[in-house]
């Protein structure tokens, strides 16, 4: 059985379904009512019209009941004429008087005819008059009227039907407009901004118990979240200082076996500390709408900072592109760590002898590529996730730092694209929001 996932499309289908026997049943309930007034004043007039013949009986002189019609109620009752008639029966059922010739035992009825009888008591003798019409010659304004009257009926039901159910689908879908904003709002709510509340302005009061539960349940995951980032600011910011004490411990030993070792392992230990810092940080950022940064700015600073790094490596890194400034929207220090992370990256996979370029372009975006193996198509949408790494053997990073850059990416509504270059190495192109300059 078809099911309707959609509110307003199951309302507006039950609707429908409600409409359409609304118009099967209106028009045949309006005709039938019809029908029924009509016959409950055809019965009133062949009432009114007995009790007229009954005023016209009488006792005549030789003690028999007689009836005097004028000339006007013979001619009404006729045979040429032939639309009405009357029988007058005395208490045995005989036919006292007749306005037609044909059935005189008392046998009236057909199909055709249709009539009221009334009872009248004349000079102690109970008689009863019948008057019928007959329904063949009835008039032709009724005859019509029933005739045409559900083509007629149906011709208007039928439109004003629609333009009621046209009404309901405006009126269901202004109904459910909180809803959809409700569900916009939604799509906001990550990691990255757990401070938003589902709308409860204009919510059904059907629906107003599930999206305060639903709230509630954000504002629980918000207390979780902020939990877990000062639980990592704190374990971040106490582990620098036994860090840098050892980092002092071991410059005062003299040099020996293992104390270039212990000096990278300190290194490497301090990186992933400052890493956590900035993920720290970065689930704390409120950005300014209306906050610029030079592009091109932030990436010179970048290979300018880095560069040391790379040559301790035996690797060279070179700033390419525009020369021009491209202000773009964002948090100039953010995009300085995200720009970081990509070049610090790709320096580690980067043959040796080989260089990294960051080229800056006048489209807002920033492309690092290296000389690397590459990342296979299957690890793509996996390296941007916290403490993930492909090669579990290295020890030199933890595995944040392009969660840092996919963080950066998220806060800043840009978006970051992975590939391998057909002559080999990766390419890593970030893409940011140009910036309005007033002219």
């Amino acid at each position: 059985m078809f099911r309707f996932t959609s509110l307003t499309s199951r309302i507006v289908f039950l609707h429908i379904v409600a409409v359409t026997i609304a118009a099967v049943f209106l028009p045949v309930l309006l005709l039938w009512l019809l029908n029924s007034e009509i016959d409950q004043l055809h019965r009133e007039a062949m009432r009114d019209q007995a009790d007229v013949l009954g005023e016209k009986l009488a006792v005549g002189r030789d003690g028999k009941v007689a009836l005097n019609l004028p000339e006007s109620l013979k001619d009404l009752y006729s045979e040429a004429y032939g639309r009405y008639r009357y029988d007058i029966y005395d208490a045995d059922g005989r036919v006292l008087f007749s306005s037609h010739s044909g059935n005189r035992s008392g046998q009236t009825s057909s199909d055709t005819i249709a009539g009221a009888s009334v009872i009248r008591n004349v000079g102690g003798e109970t008689v009863r008059i019948h008057v019928a019409e007959d329904l063949s010659h009835r008039d032709v304004i009724t005859d019509d009227i029933v005739a045409n009257f559900f083509r007629r009926v149906g011709w208007i039901t039928i439109p004003t039907l629609l333009l009621l159910l046209a009404t309901d689908i405006v009126i269901f879908r202004r109904a459910v407009v909180p809803l959809l904003r409700a569900s916009d709002e939604a799509k906001n709510i990550g990691p990255a901004r757990t401070g938003i509340r589902l709308p409860t302005e204009r919510i059904p009061s059907e629906i107003l118990p599930l999206v305060t539960a639903v709230n509630q349940a954000f504002d629980r995951l918000e207390d979780g979240f902020r939990v877990q980032r000062q639980f990592t600011a704190d374990a971040a910011h106490q582990l620098r200082t036994p860090l840098a004490i050892l980092r002092t411990r071991i410059e005062t030993l003299k040099a020996g076996e293992g104390t270039e070792e212990l000096h990278a392992d300190i290194e490497s230990m301090s990186r992933i500390v400052s890493q956590l810092l900035e993920i720290a940080e970065l689930d704390t950022l409120v950005l300014d709408p209306g906050e610029t940064a030079d592009l091109r700015a932030v990436c010179a600073e970048v290979v300018g900072s880095i560069a040391p790094y790379a040559l301790a490596r035996q690797k060279d890194i070179a700033l390419r592109g525009t020369e021009d400034p491209v202000p773009v929207k964002g948090n100039a220090e953010m995009l300085q760590r995200a720009i970081f992370n990509l070049a610090e990256n790709a320096i580690k996979y980067t043959a040796d002898q080989t260089s990294v370029d960051v080229e800056v372009r006048d489209d807002g975006s920033v492309r690092v590529r290296d000389c690397g193996p590459g990342i296979p198509l299957g690890e793509q949408s996996l390296i941007f996730q916290r403490f993930w790494r492909g090669d579990r053997r290295r020890t030199d990073g933890a595995g944040l730092g392009l969660s840092i850059v996919q963080g950066v990416v998220d806060d800043h509504a840009a978006a970051v694209k992975v590939e391998n270059l057909p002559e080999g190495g990766a390419q890593f192109t970030l893409s940011f929001r140009l910036a309005d300059v007033a002219s």
